[in-house]
């Protein structure tokens, strides 16, 4: 479950840094978030480098059991616009585990190869929205929504991912479940999951986070 860690503890260290919006005015033009103490930066010390960040071309890093990998675009002067970017990288087989995002929609854009994505939708009807996506597509997934993305074809795949929000979340479906703490009753999840007390004991006992 290695790859897990490193996919989502990746992501949500990045979206930390973005996650404390302050604003003590609607007057203001802009928020810079000041590294060096809470609140804004004063206005006289921003700079073009607070709203610019450089390295979206370079890949992130795919070395790990999932064979994906994620990089999140990490500007000051985001705060409190309501937006995250992010790369994705796949390799031929690459995945992103299910998971989904309590706070925020996303907005896929494919800038080479090719991706499945799919979501499913809420009970009672579970409908599946799966979709492959090739250079040029876009797909968007629906704020909450558990969903998917993993890689298709023979070459490497490199999406885009924006979501609507600096601090969007992100819960991923099994570790969420099987990797809680303090732990949820093994019988109760054997019973729910339809998977036997050996089975979810053991999930329980890998390092989901």
């Amino acid at each position: 479950m290695t790859g897990v860690i490193v996919l989502f503890s990746t992501l949500a260290l990045n979206l930390l840094c973005l996650a404390f919006a302050f604003d003590p005015s609607p007057l203001q033009d802009f928020c810079v978030l000041d590294a060096k103490s809470p609140g804004c930066k004063k206005p006289e010390t921003v700079t073009a480098a607070d709203f610019f960040f450089s390295g979206m071309h370079l890949p992130s890093n795919t070395t790990n059991p999932y064979k994906a990998g994620l990089k999140v675009a990490a500007i000051p002067g985001l705060n409190g616009q309501g937006l995250t970017l992010a790369r994705l990288d796949f390799l031929p087989d690459g995945i992103i585990p299910p998971h989904y995002h309590p706070r925020a929609a996303e907005i896929l854009t494919v800038l080479e190869g090719s991706m499945e994505v799919g979501f499913v939708t809420s009970f009672p009807n579970y409908k599946h929205y799966p979709k492959v996506l090739n250079k040029g597509d876009v797909f968007v997934v629906p704020v909450g929504l558990a969903h998917y993305q993993r890689g298709v074809g023979k070459v490497n795949t490199v999406v885009l991912s924006a979501v609507n929000s600096q601090n969007a979340g992100i819960v991923e479906v099994a570790g969420s479940m099987f990797g809680a703490k303090p732990a949820i009753n093994s019988d109760y999840l054997a019973t729910a999951f339809r998977l036997d007390k050996k089975t979810v004991e053991q999930l329980q006992s890998k390092p989901w986070a």
